[in-house]
């Protein structure tokens, strides 16, 4: 780009560029704050060397190109480094790697060069200073010859030694040892971290480097002290008493005298050996308990350190090699709202495309409405958008400094996009749409109606449901009914022995218990056991189709949510309208358990305890519902039977204490007739 600018062109670009750079530098550096990501910020830096190469002249003293990082905050003491600690320049790829490679071994006079690879950890640099083996200083890297003063803050580590190991395999402490690192937060803790936050109605971090940074630059070291930070060390500055010929000597030895070394690291003879390094920890990465961003390779003779020497703001003896970025910075086009199988609506951030770890995303979650509200995001914002592994990419936050006063704040829909009908929000943070026969939900809801505990139709299966839908062949729950042989056999992997058995399996489901037609309506917290109480305590379909909130409230296990939901439900005159028709296939409702299977157990309370040799558990609660029986967990006075198992917990001592009735599985067999 720089040869197609002239020279006054190329002076206003690099204005421009130096501009935006000690802004994001500050940004990143002094606030712990950035708004923009990694990838954007080297991109900007790129440009700048770029132009100041084609353009000599424009090359100024204080420019972003010529210095390491920005200036620290005034707010700490500054203490210089005696050696600089400069950042590295990146390698982008295995061609660039490979240039790397042969200029060391040109500068070496040999090809017999070793290497170590490293992880490249994504957190703080620091720099810790012994003398006589006792801790006396710690600095952060600041702009790379001048750092700030956090010797109090470091000594809240735990894992930081206030005085080195000595004896046994540990070397005699050096007169003076400076030992640098990188202050980070584990994936685990940083989650940690962020959900108080949330609960104390804090800011959240945008990710772990900005939560390490912003918890070591804390004035109070008691703030630092609370939060959850660890440290790894992995190289030297100035070392007075010791000698470390290699890069390999120094993570050896640094652990000998109690310094927290990554044990992932490896010696590299090779180009080949570098690459599969990084294709290795790319591949591992994911599975760390921290954030890594790529890999560090270093010359492993130290000595060739001095030969090789350093540029003005990295040195030649090592490189960076980053993996794709896990986050970048992006405009939120929109927000739209979309339907899931279950009927929760979620709001969805449409972005302007950008690409994430090779993979273009346009679209990202924002999960839910208390997110939405938390996060303040706005349509026309900037915001920070991340794919972590193979997870739905979604929106971290927005960046409000980068607002015009356009932005727009988005409003939940009050009915759904799919089907129309109301949307309502039950207590929690989603907004749900309650209709039975919404489009978006229907295959969740075939699937859950024909399950084994619900309606059982055995041979409707998730593949088969998903034909029908598509097809057209099933838009209502009520359509099930009038499925046909010749129908079905003419569906993929669907013979004429098949599409009749599924057939009279949809015919025998027309007799069914109110208990598990209430579960098969998939109604927002109806389970098994709320669709037994719902059944016992009103009776009849139609009482449970119109009871009040006060009414379920009555009924025991029955809590304000779940009477909401319920009657949220069958006010929904689309639910109801699908019961009627329903119905008017055939399906009969029996409001008695016992009516379907004999009843010889109404009114008995069974509790299963241990394991069963012949049935599991399910099947035996079943066989006790379908006898007019029931099921529950605990053992109390109004407990009729305690069926015992294989090791048998505490059911069976209360069972004993109470006097109830105990079955071993013969005798429990025997009761419902298998025996």
């Amino acid at each position: 780009m720089a040869h197609q600018l002239n020279l006054d062109q190329a002076r206003e670009r690099a204005e421009e560029l130096r501009r935006q750079i000690n802004y994001h530098n500050y940004r990143y550096y002094v606030l712990d704050s950035p708004v923009i990501s990694d990838f954007e910020y080297d991109a900007l830096l790129n440009e700048l060397r770029e132009i100041e190469a084609a353009y000599p002249e424009l090359q100024t003293p204080d420019s972003p190109t010529q210095r390491v990082g920005a200036a620290p905050r005034e707010e700490l003491p500054t203490v210089p480094h005696r050696v600089a600690m400069l950042s590295l320049d990146t390698v982008l790829n295995a061609d660039e790697l490979g240039n790397w490679v042969r200029t060391v071994q040109q500068a070496a006079g040999r090809e017999n060069v070793t290497f170590t690879a490293e992880p490249k950890f994504d957190g703080l640099a620091v720099e810790l200073v012994y003398e006589s083996g006792v801790f006396v200083m710690a600095a952060t890297r600041g702009d790379g010859y001048t750092g700030e003063d956090v010797t109090p803050n470091v000594k809240t580590l735990r894992q930081v030694p206030l005085r080195l190991i000595e004896g046994n395999d540990a070397p005699p402490a050096p007169a003076l040892l400076e030992v640098r690192g990188e202050v980070y937060m584990r994936l685990e803790d940083f989650t940690k971290l962020n959900r108080q936050r949330e609960e104390r109605g804090e800011p959240v971090f945008a990710n772990p480097r900005n939560a390490a940074a912003g918890s070591l630059r804390q004035l109070d070291p008691r703030v630092t002290a609370s939060r959850p930070l660890s440290i790894f060390l992995y190289d030297v500055g100035v070392v007075e008493g010791y000698e470390f010929p290699t890069q390999t000597d120094v993570l050896t030895t640094l652990p000998r005298w109690g310094f927290p070394v990554c044990d992932q690291w490896q010696q590299a003879e090779s180009l080949e050996d570098l690459l599969a390094y990084y294709a290795s920890m790319s591949e591992r990465r994911q599975s760390l308990p921290y954030e890594i961003d790529g890999v560090v390779y270093k010359v492993n003779d130290r000595a060739l350190h001095e030969v090789l020497g350093e540029r003005t703001r990295s040195p030649r003896w090592a490189v960076a090699h980053k993996f794709p970025p896990r986050q970048q910075t992006t405009r939120l086009r929109d927000i739209v709202w979309s339907v899931g199988r279950t009927g929760l609506v979620t709001p969805v951030a449409v972005l302007e495309p950008v690409n994430i770890g090779g993979v273009t995303v346009s679209r990202a979650t924002l999960h839910n409405l208390d997110e939405l509200e938390r996060k303040d995001v706005r349509v026309g914002d900037w915001v920070l958008v991340q794919r972590a592994g193979d997870v739905i990419p979604q929106v971290v936050m927005a960046i409000p400094e980068r607002r015009t006063g356009e932005e727009r704040r988005p409003e939940p829909p009050d009915r759904c996009p799919a089907c129309g009908a109301p949307t309502v929000r039950l207590g929690d943070p989603y907004l749900r749409c309650m209709n039975l026969d919404c489009p978006a939900q229907i295959r969740g809801r075939i699937e859950h109606y024909a399950s084994r505990r619900a309606m059982d139709i055995e041979g409707l299966g998730e593949k088969l449901v998903a034909q029908l839908v598509e097809k057209g062949l099933v838009r209502r729950l009520p359509d099930l009914y009038d499925l046909d042989v010749e129908t079905l056999a003419g569906l993929d992997r669907m013979g004429h022995k098949s599409a009749t058995n599924l057939v009279n399996q949809i015919e025998r489901s027309k007799r069914t218990t109110l208990p598990r037609f209430l579960y098969a309506l998939g109604i927002l917290h109806v389970g098994e056991g709320v669709a037994n109480a719902l059944a016992e305590a009103l009776g009849t379909l139609d009482a449970v189709m119109n009871a009040s909130e006060e009414q379920l409230l009555t009924i025991p296990g029955i809590g304000p949510e779940i009477a909401r939901s319920v009657c949220e439900f069958f006010h929904e005159e689309r639910n109801r309208q699908t019961v009627l028709d329903l119905l008017a296939k055939g399906v009969k409702v029996e409001a008695d358990t016992a009516a379907i299977g004999g009843g010889e157990l109404v009114g008995k309370t069974f509790v299963f305890t241990g394991s069963l040799a012949t049935l599991t558990r399910d099947e035996a609660g079943e066989l006790v519902k379908q006898r007019g029986g029931r099921v529950t967990d605990s053992v109390s006075s109004k407990t009729d039977y305690v069926v015992v198992g294989e090791a048998p917990g505490s059911k069976l001592e209360k069972a004993r204490r109470l006097g109830i009735t105990t079955l071993d599985e013969f005798e429990f067999r025997r009761l419902v007739g298998l025996d």
